[in-house]
């Protein structure tokens, strides 16, 4: 499988933490039990959930992007029960091996979310659970970007049982110190705001130049707070 690089910005995927930005995942990690972090990026909640687990346990994060996993090995080297490996949520080889598999921030990137939650509930031991936490940003057009409404059918389809949906919105406003990376890049761009902005700019014929200026000033004066909706949905292997 060849390697690609990540969608997400490194500055955004490093500053994550295990207990702000999977919450739902935080309160479900007793010790000495086996996850799979689908999508980990450069591990920073992945090894959150190393040190939640303990040595007793292990964790496994998968990533496609094989420079950013470099980076997760290097920072991440303290925990000898945490390992990192060359991997796509569609192409798992995982067989009943993990307490909890789960995926934040990745379905929205796939073509196949479908086979990818068919995956993550291969490699659930029995009884295991499957966690997603993903964006919806209300756009059609935008699929499979709004991917946080269909996970419940996708986890009925896939055979998965006592689903649970909970509220995970995301809020950052100007003022506080990560604001222009978290409103500025990744997924965290507001799809909505910027779709407007582009059919003005075509309205006035601006240049491709002229709309990427328009929108960086709108980015840098105009936004003053972003809401993104996003759901942590759970369930069981039955």
């Amino acid at each position: 499988m060849p390697a690609q690089s990540h969608q997400s910005d490194p500055r955004i995927l490093r500053r994550r933490t295990l207990q702000t930005d999977h919450r739902c995942l935080a309160t479900l990690l007793p010790p000495d039990i086996a996850v799979l972090d689908i999508g980990c990026g450069s591990g920073a909640i992945t090894a959150g959930i190393a040190e939640a687990v303990g040595p007793q346990g292990y964790v496994i994060g998968v990533d496609r992007d094989a420079a950013v996993l470099e980076l997760a090995r290097k920072e991440h080297a303290t925990f000898p029960h945490l390992r990192f490996e060359l991997g796509d949520a569609t192409n798992l080889n995982f067989r009943s091996q993990f307490d909890i598999v789960t995926a934040a921030r990745t379905l929205q990137w796939i073509a196949e979310p479908s086979l990818a939650v068919a995956n993550m509930k291969k490699a659930a031991k029995p009884s295991g659970i499957v966690l997603v936490l993903d964006y919806n940003h209300m756009q059609n057009e935008w699929e499979p970007n709004e991917i946080a409404d269909h996970l419940p059918e996708l986890f009925r389809s896939a055979g998965l049982v006592d689903i649970q949906t909970h509220i995970q919105d995301e809020i950052v406003q100007r003022g506080e110190p990560d604001f222009p990376e978290r409103s500025a890049h990744g997924p965290t761009l507001s799809r909505i705001s910027v779709v407007r902005l582009r059919m003005r700019d075509f309205a006035h014929n601006r240049s491709c130049e002229k709309r990427r200026g328009a929108t960086n000033s709108w980015l840098k004066t105009v936004l003053m707070r972003q809401t993104l909706t996003m759901r942590t949905v759970t369930a069981r292997v039955a």
